[in-house]
């Protein structure tokens, strides 16, 4: 039995090293913060940085070169691999950047297969997949595939199918980055509801600068250690570099400047993460 004032996730001086050829390869070192229930964390960091290899750590998808995790006090980390299995199965769901929906099955399909994994009865299944549908506002879309449904929507059906089995916890690998700014806003302004409506906790590793400014609290790896807490705008100072960036034009000899979000906004390509703070000065360039 756990105490609600307990953390629901504890990260206790976690490694995870890889060995390639004669070479270590140190993704995550010496890691530790808590997490608790009902909080937003996001988890920030240049691609290599071990966000992913972090959250694949707490799921117990691979296990710590050294260091403890627990999850509403159990230690994922000495965990069985039917222990683990249980785990997720009840626990934990998952979104991830990619959607991850089974391609030949319906929206209420895909939400209805994680609740006969986690052994919920016909009935249960059946008004469980269409109350998640109803709230992720897909319910009219049931019958349709995901090749009929565009990205926001497609990640909205693996949102309501990582609550079928009313986790703990939700782990979002990168969730909105297939996605334009203003689907990706409206898929956060939904976890958010779903924190709210479903009591459950999310850790999301990102690029993008809106979740910062929902998350309530912001964790920086840089080369696979935590770094100290820093504010929405240093974070998306530093993720400026990990965008993708346009080529200088013709005559840029400066260094970048400041330009207002406004302009950032307006020179956004379709499928990006919200552009880069800084851009070399002159014209905006076209997009690629």
């Amino acid at each position: 039995m756990t105490s609600d004032t307990e953390p629901l996730v504890r990260v206790e001086s976690v490694s995870r090293e890889f060995q390639a050829g004669s070479q270590i390869i140190r993704a995550i070192r010496d890691v530790s913060f808590e997490v608790n229930r009902g909080d937003f964390v996001a988890i920030i960091g240049r691609s290599g940085s071990g966000k992913t290899t972090l959250l694949n750590v707490i799921a117990g998808l691979d296990r710590p070169s050294s260091g403890h995790v627990f999850i509403e006090g159990a230690d994922v980390s000495t965990m069985t691999d039917s222990q683990l299995t249980e785990l997720r199965r009840h626990k934990i769901g998952f979104v991830f950047q990619s959607f991850g929906l089974l391609p030949l099955l319906s929206a209420y399909e895909n939400v209805e297969v994680a609740l006969r994994i986690a052994g919920a009865g016909i009935r249960e299944r059946g008004r469980r997949a269409h109350e998640l549908l109803d709230l992720v506002g897909l319910d009219r879309r049931a019958n349709h595939r995901p090749y009929e449904m565009s990205g926001g929507e497609q990640q909205r059906v693996a949102i309501a199918r990582a609550l079928a089995n009313r986790p703990a916890l939700i782990l979002a690998d990168e969730p909105t980055g297939e996605l334009d700014s203003t689907t990706a806003a409206t898929i956060f302004q939904l976890l958010l509801d779903v924190i709210e409506r479903e009591g459950v906790t999310i850790i999301t590793t990102t690029h993008d600068r809106l979740v910062m400014e929902q998350a309530q609290r912001i964790l920086e790896l840089a080369d696979g250690a935590l770094q100290a807490g820093v504010t929405t705008f240093e974070a998306d100072k530093r993720q400026a570099i990990d965008v993708p960036w346009l080529p200088p034009m013709p005559g840029d000899t400066e260094l970048p400047q400041p330009v207002s979000e406004e302009e950032r906004d307006r020179w956004a390509r379709p499928g990006m993460h919200r552009p880069a703070i800084y851009q070399p000065p002159g014209p905006p360039h076209e997009p690629l």
